[in-house]
């Protein structure tokens, strides 16, 4: 009862991250475009008995590195290819990352900061999402977290041991993500010391020692592959996925100046809705004043100056490079959720009512509005009825839209991406564009065979087109409409 009493807040925050991580979970189906990738990739590597080499509709694929299949590995041969086991290291994984946040804001501030910053944090819109997603960037979040973490107490409080840990951690990163886990931790550390006038820090971090430690922890998957797949996995997954990533945007539309800043409106509701608290507190007004005429500028301690080198370097970063995706500027989290905890500690009811709320928002909006939403943006009911449907001479194909994997990973078909002949040619992957995506088998509309049972499943806003370029003819049967998809079959034709 002690143990309860001194520590209630730290037992009511455990308990509702674990509700929060893993509520509605095994229901959420796996979602198109991004979440199958990662499902089919880890159940082929599975299938194949390879751990090792990441493989998707039988290529190899050097997407992402290894760590995050890892996982996915893992939980499917603990609990089934379900969905439960998809989202459950995430799910672990967001866990580890609140406590990690409690951990560091208690050991350079206090317990209430540390509570309000965690509370912050697992209530926050973009973490809830994280949390659930079957994406790297949780795994991410808290290894490069943990990296920096690491080598900030052991250069605050002298425990050059801890250097080692921050290697470690580095090296996973770099396991989860590709050569941003150290490059990014690496340019933070290297503008906080630099701030401090305190390079010479450089020289007692074993750095020899430390980045020896990192490059045989990265070096037990990326020399496999290397003495593997050679100049194919070089190309793949440095030159495509790492520099064209960075120097030709993945999605153009997104490319904007204020792309990031809408993300964190977005990414920290409701807490974004104190900042004028914030501005009161801080009389920002002022601050903004006296830091363009440079006179009486606040002086910041080692921490402030730690928390901002961190945040800033992140949003700069990837502001300079080509593709912006919402969770890239994730790493800078644990920073952000210091500065609210900074205010918001003077306003402790209100932090709880509206952790409280948020609480009942989440549980609510992940049983009665995420597994219906999931199920839309996946194709997991029309593979269901390619499954009853498909026999021995059956061949399934996908007709406008996105390609959906989920169909590949819920039926365990191929299905053939149907374009016309000339079109494909377009499509193919081979050169140094985003092409290389599109790795899912083509078949030509010219040459649908005619000697076996064709079910095709329509993107719902192609279903017209398809009745007109594939079905004019008359032989096809409307089957079923899943969601965003409709289901075709054709007998075949003798």
């Amino acid at each position: 009862m002690d143990i309860w009493k001194k520590n209630k807040e730290v037992w009511i925050l455990v308990f509702i991250t674990l509700v929060l991580a893993f509520v509605g979970n095994s229901a959420l189906a796996v979602t198109d475009p991004v979440e199958s990738n990662y499902v089919l990739t880890a159940k082929e590597m599975i299938q194949a008995g390879d751990y090792m080499s990441p493989r998707i509709f039988g290529n190899f694929w050097y997407d992402k590195p290894i760590m995050f299949y890892w996982e996915l590995i893992a939980a499917f041969n603990i609990f089934g290819f379900t969905s439960f086991a998809a989202r459950f290291f995430p799910a672990v994984f967001a866990i580890a990352g609140v406590g990690l946040t409690y951990f560091f804001t208690r050991r350079i501030y206090d317990k209430t900061m540390a509570l309000v910053a965690s509370s912050v944090l697992v209530t926050s819109l973009e973490y809830f999402y994280i949390s659930k997603a079957i994406i790297t960037d949780m795994t991410l979040f808290v290894s490069f977290s943990a990296t920096l973490i690491a080598f900030y107490i052991a250069y605050s409080e002298h425990r050059p041991w801890l250097y080692y840990v921050a290697y470690a951690m580095a090296a996973v990163a770099v396991l989860t993500k590709g050569p941003v886990g150290l490059v990014q931790p690496g340019i933070i550390i290297l503008v906080f010391l630099a701030w401090r006038r305190d390079l010479k820090t450089l020289l007692h971090m074993h750095m020899i020692t430390g980045l020896l430690l990192f490059f045989l922890l990265t070096a037990v998957w990326y020399g496999p592959m290397y003495m593997t797949h050679g100049r194919d996995f070089l190309f793949g997954f440095l030159g495509i996925h790492n520099i064209l990533r960075a120097t030709v945007s993945e999605h153009p539309n997104q490319n904007v100046w204020y792309y990031y800043i809408l993300i964190f409106l977005l990414g920290f509701l409701p807490w974004v809705c104190t900042l004028p608290m914030a501005a009161k507190r801080y009389h920002i007004k002022t601050r903004l004043r006296q830091w363009i005429h440079r006179e009486n500028l606040p002086v910041l301690d080692m921490r402030q100056q730690f928390l901002i080198s961190w945040g800033a370097v992140v949003v700069i970063m990837y502001e300079l490079i080509a593709t912006k995706y919402m969770t890239y500027t994730m790493p800078y989290t644990i920073p952000v959720v210091i500065g609210f905890a900074a205010y918001l500690r003077y306003h402790l009811k209100a932090v709880k009512v509206v952790t409280s709320i948020m609480f009942v928002f989440y549980v609510v909006s992940s049983l009665f509005i995420g597994i219906p939403q999931c199920r839309q943006a996946s194709a997991e009911d029309a593979a269901a009825v390619v499954r009853q449907l498909a026999g021995e001479n059956t061949c399934v194909a996908v007709y406008g839209g996105r390609y959906p994997v989920s169909l590949a990973y819920y039926s365990d078909t191929t299905p053939y991406r149907l374009k016309y002949a000339d079109d494909i040619q377009n499509l193919l992957p081979g050169k140094m564009n985003w092409n290389a995506k599109n790795v899912m088998p083509f078949m030509a509309i010219e040459e649908i065979p005619e000697d076996k049972t064709m079910i095709t499943v329509v993107h719902s806003g192609s279903e017209a087109k398809f009745e007109e370029e594939v079905a004019s003819d008359g032989n096809w049967k409307w089957i079923k409409r899943c969601g965003q998809w409709v289901v075709y079959e054709r007998a075949p034709q003798k």
